[in-house]
Formats: structure tokens, sequence, C-alpha cells
């Protein structure tokens, strides 16, 4: 199993950050960093560091916007957390949603991954709850935040205790969501051909969808999609200047 993190996006509401970085590299702390220079602490850093204490060794990022910040600490990145990195490029990264970065993932998702959205600070807990939560069959889990309370922009998430996740969708009524999809998976091996083709079917049908609406036709196909509860964890996926001051207070914390 490797890990692969989603570090393609332009995260254009933390301007001036995204100006040179994407959205992954924009620097998390500590107070001092926050200047976007190479040894800043980002998001990445914080999830390859995860994935380095959960024992992986190989992790293959997706890139795209302004993809050359990333190929220029490569060798510092491997060498400060002693992993292999790959990086694959996207080649419509700044015209197309989600769906199609993680299809372009395609190839390394048959090694099995723990997949982390580039813009989710979370802490090593939750990569333990989903290796955790492995051994019954199960071919794809979800790391699903079951305590907070949730508002509109959410990615909300209904599960059926016996068949795994129903819908998976922003577009849902708070109420009727079991909680949320926090941006972290596990995706063994034999889901890889299965979810590529789901991942196809979404993004062409339409290039706007997010890799999410591809699991959730892999559960109109009858695919059974599991969830991991995280517990009461501290995370946030930064996508404001707002966001990113929590994900700052968070970091910290770890």
């Amino acid at each position: 199993m490797i890990g692969l993190v989603l570090a393609a996006g332009a995260g254009r509401r933390l301007r001036p950050y995204t100006d040179t970085l994407p959205k992954a590299l924009v620097p998390v702390g500590p107070a001092g960093s926050e200047d976007g220079g190479a040894d800043s602490l980002t998001v990445l850093d914080l999830t390859l560091g995860n994935f380095a204490e959960v024992g992986l060794t190989e992790v293959a990022i997706v890139v795209g916007y302004r993809k050359e910040a990333v190929y220029e600490r490569k060798e510092a990145l491997e060498s400060k957390y002693g992993l292999k990195l790959t990086l694959i490029d996207n080649d419509k990264a700044e015209e197309w949603n989600n769906a199609y970065s993680l299809w372009c993932a395609r190839d390394a998702i048959r090694h099995g991954v723990i997949l982390a959205n580039g813009d989710t600070v979370h802490p090593v807990s939750v990569e333990k709850t989903l290796l955790a939560a492995r051994g019954d069959g199960q071919k794809i889990i979800l790391a699903l935040d079951t305590v907070k309370q949730l508002a509109d922009e959410e990615m909300k998430v209904v599960v059926d205790p016996a068949k795994g996740v129903q819908r998976i969708t922003k577009l849902m009524d708070p109420a009727e969501a079991t909680g949320e999809y926090i941006g972290v998976t596990l995706i063994e091996p034999e889901a890889a051909a299965e979810l590529a083709d789901a991942l196809k079917t979404t993004f062409e049908r339409d290039p706007d969808l997010y890799y999410e609406d591809g699991y959730q036709e892999l559960v109109n196909r009858g695919f059974k999609v599991d969830v991991a509860p995280i517990g009461e964890v501290k995370w946030v996926e930064i996508d404001n200047h707002d966001d990113l001051a929590k994900g700052r207070e968070i970091a910290c914390q770890y």
C-alpha cells in the first residue's frame, strides 16, 4: 500500500499564496513560517508525515496548477520524510474538477492507497483508523466525521449500517446525513479497476464533477463503499483564509 495525495488544485480563494503555489503548498505554520518559503510547513508536509508515521514508504502526488513548486521541493520532501515520491501530471488541473485528477492516478491505485486531499489538515489518527478498519472484505473505506455539525458546503454522506454508503454529495439536507467525508480514503487494490471506470464515466458525463461523484457512481452500480468514523478529531478542509487560520491552529497541536 502507498500514499496518494491530490495536489493539483489552484485554490483561488487562498490568494495571494496561490498566485505562486498550489493549494497543497500553502503554509499552515508554525507562526513565523507564513511566507510560503521552501521550509514552511504545508498541508502536504503534514500528510506526508502522517503517511511515514503509519509505515508507508512510497507516495504518489497528482500535480497540476503550479506543479513546478512541487517538483522543486520533491527531493527535500523525500529526504525529510524518508519517502519515495512519484509525481503524476494532471494536464487538465485548471479546467476540470478532481474526478479526472483521481483518474490520472489510476495506475498508482492498483497498489492500494491511502488517498488524502491536498487541502485537508488532519492528524495521523485518521490514517490509523482507516488501517484498523481493514480486513472484512472492504474495498473502499471513507474516513467519516460523525461528530461535526454539518452545513451546506460539506461533502455529506448517508450510510446504511448493512449496505454502506448510500449517498455522497454536498447537495443534501444536512439533517439527512450520517456524517461528513473528510477527504481521506483507503482504497484496496481490488477496487482499482472498478473505481477507474466509475471515475471515467463521471468526468465524461461532466468534467466539473468531484471524485466523490465517482464513489456515488460505484454505489449506484451496486459496489459497497464502507466508512470508518474518526471520532472527535480536529481537522479542516482549507478552502479560504478563514479555513487557513483554523488549519494553522490545528497544525500546531500535532
